[in-house]
């Protein structure tokens, strides 16, 4: 499989399949369009899977995992050890998003896709590409024959997990550091200041930020990634993570899977992979404003509307995970409520 074949086969969603769930929705005894996004997004489903018969019971959030050089530059709070403990403790459930998807009936996949030291666990994917980046205040953080390997791979699971019947993913990551390297890929994508872009992460200091918009801006200069070239900026400035999950939205594109987008790394993937074919964007569903600076500033590059404003940034797929069971409470309205036909009731009517 290569990559320029993927993008290249990637075709909108099915106006076909949205029209008719559209008709669906009006037909439904409520007033229209009362359930805003629950029925908006119902739409755009069935346009992405190709029909208005949507079944998303079987969930699962893609939790990539890697470690980041950049973290030599003073940028986080805490130690990358971390990564390799966490994405560790997903296997055994014992983080935020596994509690979370247990409520919301989805389950957790970690991926092994550039952690620093080796990781165990059963339910570990292990499709390691590197053990970590380089520090990209020095050079490229990987190449870019490793950055495409990492969105092969993502496009490649989501078709092993449309293969085991999962119908909806959402995207998730785990990588100290990540959100240093997901602001430089927001900052050249969008052009954008990287001050303008760049928040405190996990908890830094007011010290520590500076460092971090530094480390960002000595990255940009040394490695002058190009924005019209989304391979160019993720290889050079980009972390593994961020490359696996474009291959997650590039492959919800590619198999007709819709795909929820998390928070400010996940979105910062999702801009990739836009940038890379942006027809992916028709697959693309959107879940909270992350509370990082530049949150909502990606969800409007991407013409994505979140349903939260919850004020989260705690990442792992949390807030993607967290808007699940509004998407079944619109689903159960889209599928099992009386028509205005079977009521006896004048049908609403569009009015100008």
């Amino acid at each position: 499989m290569r990559l320029e074949d993927i993008l290249t086969q990637i075709a909108p969603a099915e106006q076909r399949a949205m029209a008719e769930a559209k008709r669906r929705w009006d037909a439904v005894a409520h007033p229209l369009n009362s359930l805003g996004m629950l029925e908006t997004d119902v739409i755009r489903i069935a346009g992405m899977t190709g029909s208005p018969n949507i079944d998303i019971s079987k969930r699962a959030v893609v939790v990539m995992c890697a470690d980041n050089g950049v973290v030599e530059e003073g940028v986080t709070q805490t130690g990358q050890e971390v990564t390799a403990i966490v994405t560790e403790n997903m296997s055994t459930g014992d983080t935020s998003v596994c509690r979370m998807s247990h409520v919301a009936g989805a389950d957790v996949i970690p991926v092994d896709i550039g952690v620093a030291r080796p990781v165990k666990g059963g339910k570990i994917r292990q499709k390691n590409i590197r053990r970590g980046t380089a520090n990209m205040t020095q050079g490229p953080a990987m190449t870019r024959e490793e950055a495409e390997r990492a969105i092969l791979t993502g496009v490649e699971l989501v078709g092993e997990l449309k293969e085991q019947g999962y119908r909806l993913l959402a995207t998730g990551e785990m990588g100290i550091g990540n959100t240093t390297t997901s602001s430089a890929v927001v900052s050249v994508l969008l052009r954008q200041e990287p001050a303008d872009v760049t928040g405190r992460g996990a908890g830094l200091s007011t010290e520590g930020l500076r460092l971090k918009i530094r480390a960002i801006e000595t990255a940009i200069a040394v490695n002058r990634p190009d924005p019209a070239d989304g391979l160019d900026v993720l290889h050079k400035v980009g972390g593994l993570d961020i490359a696996g999950l474009a291959g997650v939205f590039l492959g919800g594109a590619y198999h007709h899977i819709p795909v929820l987008v998390d928070g400010f790394i996940s979105s910062a993937a999702a801009l990739v992979a836009a940038s890379l074919c942006p027809a992916v964007k028709d697959y693309m569903l959107g879940s909270h404003a992350s509370n990082e600076p530049a949150g909502k500033l990606v969800l409007e590059a991407l013409g994505l509307t979140p349903f939260l404003y919850a004020g989260m940034c705690l990442g792992e797929g949390t807030g993607a995970v967290a808007v699940m069971p509004l998407l079944d409470m619109g689903l159960a309205v889209y599928r099992e409520m009386c028509t205005f036909e079977a009521t006896n009731i004048e049908a609403y009517q569009p009015l100008t």
